[in-house]
């Protein structure tokens, strides 16, 4: 696999660099800036790109931007976002295109080796992951007059499992239930939340973007 790595800390991009090489994978470009990401991404058309939100020159947002730039010049380019901190505002502008690809990863995950490298292959392969902390945050938020409150307890167990990017059968493990009773659940969710029939990996970005709607209001 062929990685852009992004993170202005040498040390820990070193590391993540190292980290990644080890499983096998290609840092072709391990860059610092947002400027420098973006021209990379662009360059190098990755299998994955793994970004920390915040780059010089500003320090902010500048890496996320960069990504987001970057997907919108290749739609659907794969990219992983590392943060310090849970930012949902950041987690729905990377699924806000429906086009998957796309995981934010809170960076004390990383010292997880198999949750971050489940993360990377997720996201390369075109689905998402979401951050199981953001989930959590967004869970504790919900209101009762929340638009996705027509879903059943299981139902919205489902879909937050859906939204860190587990498949039918991963969630089925989880909840101790069958991978087509999942199926049932997942089919009841898209239409409670009015997703016509399409391809199932765009039906599931759009009812995760849905569901970081919801839980924004």
């Amino acid at each position: 696999m062929r990685v852009v790595l992004a993170e202005d800390l040498v040390l820990l991009r070193e590391g993540l660099a190292r980290l990644l090489e080890a499983r096998g994978h290609t840092v072709v470009a391990a860059v610092e800036t947002g400027p420098d990401l973006l021209a990379a991404l662009l360059r190098e058309r990755p299998d994955v790109g793994v970004v920390d939100v915040r780059l010089p020159p500003s320090h902010t947002d500048e890496g996320l931007q960069a990504a987001l730039a970057a997907r919108r010049e290749v739609p659907g380019l794969p990219v992983l976002v590392l943060s310090q901190h849970v930012e949902q505002l950041y987690a729905r502008e990377l699924l806000a295109d429906g086009a998957g690809a796309v995981g934010y990863l809170l960076k004390d995950r990383v010292l997880n080796v198999d949750q971050f490298f489940d993360a990377v292959d997720r996201v390369a392969a075109g689905g998402t992951a979401m951050d199981p902390e953001v989930i959590a945050k967004l869970l504790a938020r919900r209101g009762a007059d929340e638009p996705l409150e027509r879903l059943t307890p299981r139902e919205r167990e489902v879909l937050a499992l859906m939204a860190e990017g587990r498949s039918n059968a991963a969630i089925g493990q989880r909840l101790y239930l069958s991978e087509s009773a999942i199926g049932k659940h997942t089919a009841s969710i898209f239409g409670k939340l009015g997703l016509a029939a399409s391809d199932d990996d765009n039906r599931r970005v759009l009812a995760v973007l849905a569901y970081l709607d919801g839980a924004r209001r």
